[in-house]
């Protein structure tokens, strides 16, 4: 073994002579050096060991290393369209647009709310009629019967938090006296306008379902929806599981709190 001088304490590298070059580095900086040959570059080296040991699981472990990149990164559950969904009354019989003309209106206090398109995305079910028809969006014999999110455009609180207000339940807002209100923040949508805001904190409006009567049978369906994503949804179609074919009407009780953002 060839015995190398010792590098004076001044020297920013340690250099054993000039005819050989394999102990040459800055101060500090760690280096393996092989016995024979040149030097070991160890990103290199264990990068192939992460290579080889990938291939060793993808092959003989069944796809261990695809399990563990997909758990890693776990796929969107959703759908990739919407579904044309039959609507069905609180006691399960199929929903037609008589039957929700002449059971609810625009006075009407109570909420009824189906899920659709995914089973966490709740919307509220209004029959505007006589309070207003030939509305954006409306269907029916008087255009009337809309749709809308039940979950707050601003931090997202739902139903019944967030709830339908019919007339004389609190004052009027933007010469509305029916509206959707939540309780939260104060967060006001116009019913009668595809759930614009009246008042704030919420800057968008409630994403609207797209409504399908078929006047030959008299039966509801939902088939869409426009508007915003639902919020805590990166769009309307990821974050849960289709509600399918069908999705019934289910009753609750407001929560009626007048807070209004002066």
């Amino acid at each position: 073994m060839t015995a190398f001088p010792a590098c004076p304490s001044s020297c920013p590298v340690v250099r054993a002579n000039a005819a050989d070059d394999r102990l040459a580095w800055p101060v500090g900086q760690v280096r393996r050096v092989a016995s024979v040959g040149g030097e070991v570059d160890e990103t290199k080296r264990n990068l192939l060991k992460l290579a080889v040991v990938a291939g060793v699981l993808g092959v003989g472990g069944g796809g261990v290393v695809g399990g563990a990149i997909q758990y890693l990164q776990p796929p969107a559950v959703g759908i990739s369209s919407y579904p044309k969904t039959q609507l069905f009354d609180v006691d399960g019989a199929p929903l037609t647009a008589t039957k929700v003309e002449s059971e609810y209106n625009y006075k009407t206090s109570d909420l009824y709310l189906f899920n659709y398109p995914l089973r966490n995305e709740p919307n509220f079910l209004l029959n505007l009629y006589p309070g207003a028809s030939g509305v954006p969006g409306g269907v029916g014999h008087h255009n009337s019967i809309v749709a809308f999110s039940a979950i707050c455009q601003h931090l997202g609180c739902p139903a019944p938090a967030i709830a339908y207000y019919p007339p004389n339940t609190c004052q009027a807002i933007g010469g509305r006296t029916f509206y959707i209100h939540c309780s939260c923040h104060g967060s006001t949508y116009d019913v009668t306008n595809s759930a614009a805001n009246l008042t704030g904190p919420a800057v968008l409006p409630l994403p609207q379902v797209v409504l399908d009567w078929d006047q030959a049978t008299d039966l509801l369906y939902a088939v869409g929806e426009n508007g915003p994503p639902v919020n805590g949804h990166l769009n309307t179609l990821q974050g849960d599981y289709s509600v399918g074919t069908s999705s019934q009407l289910a009753k609750e009780t407001p929560v009626i709190l007048c807070n209004f953002p002066s």
